[in-house]
């Protein structure tokens, strides 16, 4: 049984998880791999033909290094060893990162869904940059994956949800990205909760767990980040 399942739900019913039996996964979906220029943790991925993978600035390193083909490039790419001659060359003074530049070219090419790579363990500021991605992403009722070296990342916001099978296991921690979350459903983890209120301002989501059973996590309005297991990500590419 697939370990992570995802979910996109119009609205959060008061029964919770019932209305996420039977909906289609976007896992299915078309992928926009994005690689950036922070720690290698493993590019484990493997390319389709609907895919794209696209290296911003220094991930094309990381990529020439696993065998890995981009499709594109983009940059000021002043920390990669050589110049691409072929991609987008961008300024090194600008009000936006390269790893946002690539994710804007992945949505004006139609992806919905981005596995981001290498964009977590150097410069928490850059860690950071691309956490707020996720929450960019969401609002536009995309999703986005930031894989760090043992941990995942996603955003869900107004009406959305994500759910994960029996065979997850460890923490996953659930935090208010915005402001407030509010109509937050929790369902099957350790800790339950129902039409329930986060705030950014208090940690409490932290440190829930998988035990053993199916289960879902909903949101009503307003943004939450949930940081799982990648094993439990890893898995549920496999199987």
């Amino acid at each position: 049984m697939n370990c992570f399942f995802h979910r996109n739900i119009s609205a959060r019913p008061k029964e919770g998880f019932a209305r996420l039996k039977g909906m289609e996964s976007k896992m299915k979906d078309k992928i926009c791999y994005i690689v950036g220029a922070g720690v290698n943790y493993n590019l484990d991925f493997v390319v389709t033909d609907m895919d794209i993978v696209i290296a911003a600035d220094g991930g094309l390193d990381h990529l020439q290094k696993a065998g890995i083909a981009a499709n594109l490039s983009i940059g000021d790419f002043d920390s990669v060893k050589q110049r691409p001659t072929h991609g987008i060359v961008l300024d090194s003074e600008k009000d936006f990162t390269d790893m946002f530049a690539a994710m804007q070219e992945g949505l004006t090419r139609g992806y919905k869904l981005f596995h981001i790579y290498c964009g977590t363990g150097g410069r928490f500021d850059h860690t950071f940059a691309n956490i707020q991605m996720l929450g960019y992403l969401a609002a536009k009722n995309k999703r986005g994956y930031l894989i760090g070296r043992d941990y995942v990342i996603t955003a869900i916001a107004d009406g959305e949800g994500i759910s994960f099978g029996s065979s997850c296991n460890g923490y996953i921690s659930v935090f208010s990205f915005s402001d407030t979350s509010t109509g937050v459903c929790i369902k099957g983890l350790k800790y339950e909760v129902d039409d329930f209120t986060f705030e950014n301002i208090n940690p409490m989501g932290v440190s829930n767990e998988f035990v053993g059973v199916g289960s879902s996590i909903s949101i009503e309005k307003g943004t939450l980040l949930v940081i799982f297991p990648r094993d439990s990500f890893i898995s549920s590419l496999i199987e």
